[in-house]
């Protein structure tokens, strides 16, 4: 499956950033409310010390995500990564508003989603590292990594399976985890379409064209039952005539609003999805 390349056109002219591209980190990643030192998240409705969710800490996650722009910078034009041009000031800003920062905006969002899944069987495992216990998320058409590995630098006891096409972005990505340390990141070089059945509570993803009938299908089956996609779009006028395009696909959606630090005058929602076939429905919304 053929996944865009990884910018988004706003039909407005390149909006310029106050500040270099370090600055915008740190303070765009403070404005997100990640915590000052390692923390957990406990799932609503237990006590369970195994069933909280870790959260890195801001120090943690900031040092991560500079090496992992470095990797971005050094090898973008050799794999044709991201659209940002990140040899020039502006590219490096857009590299980490546009797509570091818009990856982790909704961070709470993806951890409230994980909590709302229901697992009546257990995953079929990707990866033999993935814990019985623990939750699984497919970021699909990982391309150069986004969402997944900004997502998993915040969340190291949840495992992402990195889903892509081909096979020199696959290297890029295996570079990645093992340079950046997150043992819960694990790469499928596979289409959407011959990717594992069942593998995950949640597949997420950014950059695809407008969902219909064939793709949603597709990332459906990866997913576990009572599971969820989590789509991250633009504008809600346009996300309701999207679902409303695949509605005898799924059995519920809901859109909720995301503020990506530097960007708030461009509209954003993550969209969550629940099939047809769910046994865990979404009711706040519908098509």
């Amino acid at each position: 499956m053929a996944k865009k390349t990884e910018v988004r056109n706003t039909g407005s002219p390149m909006h310029q950033f106050p500040w270099e591209s370090s600055v915008l980190l740190q303070k765009g990643l403070r404005a997100l409310g990640l915590p000052d030192s390692d923390n957990t998240l406990p799932v609503p409705g237990t006590s369970d010390a195994c069933s909280e969710l870790s959260v890195r800490g801001l120090p943690s996650v900031q040092e991560r995500i500079e090496t992992y722009i470095k990797e971005l910078e050094l090898f973008n034009a050799v794999f044709d990564l991201v659209g940002a041009e990140t040899g020039t000031d502006q590219g490096r800003s857009d590299l980490v508003v546009r797509h570091i920062l818009d990856s982790l905006a909704p961070w709470k969002d993806i951890a409230a989603s994980l909590f709302a899944t229901v697992r009546p069987k257990p995953l079929t495992h990707y990866s033999p590292k993935v814990p019985e216990s623990g939750y699984v998320v497919a970021d699909a058409g990982s391309g150069a990594g986004f969402p997944g590995i900004p997502l998993a630098i915040v969340f190291p006891s949840v495992h992402f399976v990195l889903v892509e096409r081909m096979s020199k972005r696959c290297a890029f990505l295996e570079n990645c985890a093992a340079i950046l340390g997150l043992q819960n990141v694990s790469v499928c070089n596979s289409e959407i379409e011959k990717a594992p059945e069942a593998f995950c509570d949640l597949a997420v993803f950014r950059a695809f064209r407008p969902l219909e009938h064939k793709i949603i299908c597709s990332l459906f089956r990866m997913v576990s039952a009572g599971g969820f996609l989590a789509a991250w779009k633009a504008k809600k006028d346009k996300i309701t005539e999207e679902m409303n395009g695949v509605r005898t696909d799924i059995s519920g959606w809901v859109s909720m609003p995301v503020t990506v630090p530097f960007l708030e005058h461009e509209e954003r929602h993550l969209v969550l999805i629940a099939s047809a076939a769910s046994p865990n429905p979404l009711q706040q919304e519908s098509c």
